[in-house]
């Protein structure tokens, strides 16, 4: 009889655990490092992503990345090994989308709408050449979608109104 209430227990918390650790998983919250220390907040949690605010980033993770302590929700990596994750794929995103942002270059909006070219960068200024007319953004408001295209991260009536008014869409 005892033997088979410690498995119930047992089976009980391996039930349990999972769904304590994701209710543990709510904004606001600390995330804790494997050292204790704390690696940043709970910034967000939606559909299996958990974002995590260090300070310095704010860190997509699945929510299946996160354990349990007394704490509160752990990861396996500190502070500066998560910012440096960081660091390196921000290094690479910005890099790859500086090999395509190019004189000619297609432009869509992040819903796939065409949006004009490029029509010349200079450091970090660039201006598309939009149906509506030129319209001058900085490099920071491109980026790539999933596929590896150019995207300029703005509506097609964001970029007409700003061609159409004579200044950059902000």
């Amino acid at each position: 009889m005892k033997t088979l209430a410690k498995f119930a227990a047992a089976l009980v918390a391996t039930t349990v655990l999972p769904a304590a650790a994701f209710a543990q998983l709510a904004t606001g919250v600390t995330v804790y490092g494997p050292d204790g220390s704390a690696v940043g907040t709970v910034a967000s949690v939606d559909a299996g992503t958990v974002t995590v605010d260090t300070g310095t980033h704010k860190a997509p993770l699945p929510e299946d990345a996160f354990g349990t302590s007394a704490q509160g929700p752990t990861i396996t990596v500190t502070k500066a090994q998560l910012d440096e994750m960081m660091a390196q794929q921000i290094t690479a995103a910005n890099s790859a989308r500086d090999a395509k942002l190019v004189a000619g270059a297609a432009v869509a909006s992040p819903t796939g709408t065409a949006l004009g070219t490029i029509k010349f960068v200079d450091g970090d200024a660039v201006v598309l050449d939009s149906p509506s007319g030129a319209v001058a953004l900085k490099r920071e408001h491109f980026a790539l979608d999933a596929g590896g295209a150019l995207i300029a991260l703005f509506t097609a009536d964001q970029v007409a109104a700003a061609a159409d008014g004579g200044s950059s869409a902000q």
